[in-house]
């Protein structure tokens, strides 16, 4: 047994529990969404989403349950140009 591999274990965990330590910077994802799968992207903290509702809304459903509850705390802001 590895014990070092042990106590990193116990690191990772714990490192999850708190999820202020992580930023997402970039992502690409695929949303299955209840009728359609949809490509989700973060990029410099802009989302962008493929569905309709986005492209008129610059917001929709998928990029919210993303940036509102699943990584809430846990994305980059939008850096200035």
């Amino acid at each position: 047994m590895d014990y070092g591999l042990i106590g990193k274990r116990e690191k990772a965990k714990r490192y999850a529990e708190e999820p202020k330590r992580f930023r997402f910077n970039t992502f690409d994802l695929t949303f299955h969404g209840d009728n359609n799968d949809h490509h989700v992207t973060f990029d410099n903290g802009v989302f962008n989403c493929d569905c309709e509702f986005f492209i008129t809304h610059q917001r929709c459903a998928h990029t919210m349950a993303l940036e509102d509850y699943l990584l809430k705390g846990m994305i980059a802001e939008p850096t200035q140009s």
